[in-house]
């Protein structure tokens, strides 16, 4: 779980925004840990018409998150099937993205500026000496700028993060996930989820493990990470004769498409530090109840992640960085007709009216 303070760090970053669609508000919380490796994105305008926003939950630093948190959306809008209007490849490609981007002298130099203060200087002097001048067209793929320098050979972090994000635009919810925060709908008070936890022990993940050399001890893939899926954690993408989609850990997100519709509340992006306090009903009660006195999105995600910090950390869970975004949509000024139900995912249709589960998607269902 990694190394605790004396007492909790319980400031809070929090902001609130909207649109002419939605609102929104987030906050962020180190609690118990030494230190903070959580970040997020929030973009109610992304485009004219677009909403974007993601949780991105480090594990082995905060360089990863960060990163992420700095340019997958760019990546995504920036993406030729995005401008095709094709939503699900541009965010799959944009995950992808991040691991390529992360490599090389550049990749190298980028981590390093947003690593401690040593690393920061380090590589903004690497930046200074080895970029390349303006002027100067040595690119490839779009505008990443590649270099030369003592880190060319830089095959990416041994750091990652998980990456929940939501696009919404016009009525289409379009959620892309790959690790353990987790995304949820609230319709008409009912939680349903629309991502699943990547962990090793799911079935689909435990075969794909196994058959690009990987092994699992005690839930952790080689004994070590507790993730079956996440960007970054170059050390498991290392097998040359597979493909990035089946290399022990892939950064490939589930992906989950749905309409919105006037039954639909709000939708809760949030980091495994909020659900392992809570199931996703748990914390849909939650805010419908913190709703009803509290008109202030940023604050409702406040007041949950004090109710999920622990008094101590004998326990664990509680104890971890919490990052919590809370989207609401404003009711549509047509009425929407409600989805059937063959349109929703199947896991979500098969958990109504039940509320979802802490394992919210089973393995067997999955399409990539």
């Amino acid at each position: 779980m990694g190394i605790y303070l004396s007492t909790p760090k319980t400031d809070k970053l929090s902001e609130d925004g909207e649109s002419d669609r939605l609102r929104y508000g987030l906050a962020s919380m180190q609690g118990w840990r030494a230190t903070m490796e959580d970040a997020h994105a929030a973009y109610p305008d992304l485009d004219t018409n677009t909403a974007f926003f993601g949780v991105y939950d480090g594990h082995g630093g905060k360089v990863v998150a960060k990163f992420c948190a700095k340019y997958l959306h760019q990546q995504f809008l920036k993406n030729e099937a995005y401008s095709a209007g094709d939503l699900v490849t541009s965010v799959r490609k944009s995950f992808f993205r991040m691991d390529e981007m992360m490599r090389g002298q550049r990749g190298w130099r980028e981590l390093a500026v947003l690593g401690d203060k040593l690393n920061k200087f380090t590589g903004m002097i690497e930046g200074l000496i080895w970029s390349p001048r303006s002027g100067e067209h040595n690119f490839r793929h779009d505008d990443w700028a590649f270099e030369e320098g003592p880190h060319s050979d830089f095959s990416g972090p041994t750091s990652g993060s998980t990456a929940c994000v939501a696009i919404i635009r016009n009525n289409q919810l379009v959620i892309a996930n790959a690790g353990d925060s987790r995304c949820v709908i609230s319709r008409k008070g009912q939680a349903y989820n629309l991502s699943r936890d990547h962990k090793p022990d799911l079935e689909v993940e435990k075969e794909r493990i196994l058959k690009a050399g990987g092994f699992i001890h005690a839930g952790r893939i080689n004994g070590s990470l507790n993730l079956a899926r996440a960007i970054g954690d170059v050390e498991f993408k290392q097998n040359k004769f597979l493909s990035v989609e089946k290399q022990v850990v892939t950064a490939n997100p589930d992906i989950n498409t749905v309409e919105i519709c006037d039954d639909d509340d709000f939708i809760v992006l949030a980091c495994d530090g909020i659900w392992d306090c809570m199931s996703s009903q748990q914390l849909v009660d939650c805010v419908h109840e913190q709703l009803k006195t509290e008109s202030k999105l940023s604050v409702v995600c406040e007041r949950v992640m004090d109710r999920c910090l622990a008094p101590s950390t004998a326990g664990g869970e509680g104890c971890d960085n919490m990052t919590m975004i809370l989207v609401q949509f404003k009711k549509l000024g047509e009425p929407v007709a409600p989805m059937e139900e063959e349109s929703l995912p199947s896991e979500l249709a098969e958990a109504n009216p039940k509320p979802a589960e802490t394992d919210p998607m089973p393995a067997e269902n999955e399409e990539n």
